[in-house]
């Protein structure tokens, strides 16, 4: 009688289950984008999965060919990784490995098996793209009983944590963990973050004699020590002194291989990232001129561990409103109150007017959000074209940590229903009344 013919939804099945098999990755990878993790691979395997492209009676798959318990086993693996974790390259490649051993011991009752050489050319082209090696350590096949107290998303939670952002830029500008927008005086020593597992301190000082403008020019991080982790590691960077290493000259806390707190030097003096594995933390630390910028991503559930005589937080509450120079909604450009003067020009640092600072800012940030209008603020108030760079890279800092891609952007919100801008005209004099209210 001959063979029959496979069927044709196992010919449709193998291009789909090669791209899933193998993870299903772009060839373009983004520059940086944590928050989107790997979710691709781990739904695609399940989808195919769960439309039962993988049964052995669709496509005559031999009752002890095992590629889909490879394949079940694989997703496990994965399915719980992020890409913004410090260490997903290593646990990616050790899951790679096992699933490459996998495929090889049941290789030959698998023979002819389109879903299995499918899988087998997919987990080599992620070899390739992910830089791993073939040999290594790999990882259990029973990944629900896998625990890393050091780890704070192996630690044994089942449920992926919802993550918060804060940034601080400019002279100063604050991103809240509640995605409030500030422009604060805080002159001196001021909390960011203050809780059971981190602080972080930034001092400032007056940018322009006269204005009440300042900016950042001294950062203090302490990690607390935390079980059997990491011993208390404190970070300490000022003006011209970003260094790549703590205070006591460490640069990782911890045993055991990845470290569970590392430091990574991006630019020497001028760029620096501390990576906690053990709290899913990842700090950000630049220096643009001569002042610096903090930006950090943490787990909500860490960063809301505190008690109440830790209350003053200005990532978690926002400046107090003494110390604000905005019109507290988040709104660089104020609007014009009654209380304040109704003139039509102010005096604008020499070197730049509202036009050539928008200008200036445009080229670099083509969104006209409250980014863009804290750049042209500054611009104003200091002339000092460094804090454009400023602005620029703490929107690329809030692209690489925030968890949220539809939240990147914040505008004012009298210009929501417009967010490519709002006109000069209108820009010119919500600025105009800011500068006043700086200077005077």
């Amino acid at each position: 009688m001959g063979l029959r013919a496979a069927s044709p939804s196992c010919a449709a099945a193998a291009p789909a289950s090669a791209a899933a098999a193998a993870g299903a990755e772009p060839r373009r990878r983004p520059r940086r984008r944590p928050g989107l993790g790997p979710p691709p691979l781990a739904l695609l395997l399940l989808l195919l999965l769960s439309l039962g492209l993988l049964h052995a009676g669709d496509c005559q798959q031999p009752a002890q060919c095992r590629i889909q318990k490879c394949t079940t086993d694989f997703v496990s693996l994965t399915s719980h990784l992020n890409s913004a974790v410090d260490g997903f390259d290593s646990e990616f490649c050790k899951a790679l490995r096992a699933y490459a051993g996998c495929t090889q011991r049941t290789s030959k009752a698998c023979r002819g098996n389109l879903v299995y050489h499918s899988a087998v050319l997919g987990i080599s082209d992620l070899m390739s793209q992910r830089n791993c090696s073939k040999d290594g350590p790999t990882s259990s096949t029973n990944p629900e009983v896998t625990h890393d107290p050091c780890n704070y998303h192996r630690g044994g939670g089942q449920n992926p944590p919802n993550y918060l952002f804060c940034g601080l830029f400019g002279d100063p500008h604050l991103r809240t963990f509640k995605d409030h927008f500030q422009t604060c005086k805080v002159e001196g020593a001021w909390p960011l973050i203050d809780n059971n597992y981190l602080s972080v301190q930034v001092t400032n000082v007056p940018v322009v004699p006269g204005s009440s403008a300042t900016a950042t020019n001294k950062i203090t991080i302490i990690f607390k020590a935390h079980r059997e982790c990491t011993d208390q590691k404190v970070y300490q960077a000022v003006t011209d002194d970003l260094p790549a290493a703590f205070v006591d000259g460490s640069t990782s806390g911890g045993d055991g291989d990845p470290k569970s707190l590392r430091i990574v030097e991006r630019e020497s003096g001028r760029s620096v990232e501390m990576h906690a594995r053990y709290m899913g933390t990842t700090v950000f630390v630049r220096q643009l001129g001569r002042y610096l910028t903090l930006a950090i991503r943490m787990p909500e559930a860490l960063a809301m561990a505190y008690e109440e005589s830790q209350d003053l937080q200005l990532c978690v509450t926002g400046c107090p409103l003494g110390e604000r120079i905005d019109d507290g909604q988040g709104q660089v450009s104020a609007i014009l109150g009654p209380g304040l003067p109704r003139s039509p020009a102010a005096a604008a640092w020499p070197g730049y007017t509202l036009e050539t600072a928008s200008a200036r800012c445009h080229e670099q940030m083509p969104v006209k959000d409250i980014y863009f209008q804290s750049c042209v603020f500054d611009l104003l108030t200091t002339g000092d074209a460094n804090f454009t760079a400023a602005a620029h890279s703490a929107l690329e800092d809030v692209e690489a940590l925030h968890p949220r891609k539809e939240r990147w952007h914040i505008f004012p919100s009298s210009a929501r229903a417009a967010p490519r801008g709002r006109p000069l005209s209108s820009v010119s004099l919500g600025l105009t009344c800011l500068i006043l209210v700086v200077f005077l």
